[in-house]
């Protein structure tokens, strides 16, 4: 009796624009999960009790943006969605690279207590920030099909 031979698996090609919005989903899933544990640091749920948050003191325009930190990424899922490829591919690029600062300026002035929850967090972040760098970088081209020209027909009606 012979063993059942097992075929590989077929992995279909997935569409740049469903990678994008997976890889912007993580990301704004990464953001929100470390801001919440960011709470259990102690100190940290005094500190906003006592009206501060990071050294700023909390205020309407803080939290507004806070909310846009949080919003844009959530906004580029639907986006990388819904946009024509080349608007989409543009988005994505600008919107990505303005996030690496913006992450990186999220391990400023920690303590080297919490490098390794810190340094997790943000080197996620960075590695899906350069998936959809990549992603939306590599898109690929449309292949041109040109128009053949009608092959002439040896029986067709020639005019001068």
């Amino acid at each position: 009796m012979t063993a059942p031979t097992t075929s590989p698996l077929d992995a279909a090609p997935i569409p740049v624009q469903a990678k994008l919005a997976a890889a912007w989903t993580s990301f704004m899933f990464l953001y929100l999960y470390v801001d919440y544990y960011h709470l259990y640091k102690p100190g940290t749920l005094d500190d906003i009790r006592a009206g501060v948050v990071f050294e700023f003191d909390i205020s309407p325009a803080l939290l507004t943006g806070f909310l846009a930190l949080i919003a844009i990424p959530a906004l580029m899922v639907m986006l990388s969605m819904t946009l024509p490829a080349r608007m989409s591919r543009t988005v994505n690029l600008v919107v990505a690279s303005l996030y690496i600062p913006v992450t990186v300026f999220n391990a400023v002035g920690e303590s080297w207590d919490w490098a390794a929850f810190y340094g997790l967090s943000i080197g996620l972040e960075l590695l899906l920030l350069a998936v959809i760098l990549r992603s939306a970088w590599a898109w690929p081209r449309a292949s041109v099909v040109r128009d053949a020209p009608a092959p002439a027909d040896a029986h067709a009606d020639v005019r001068p």
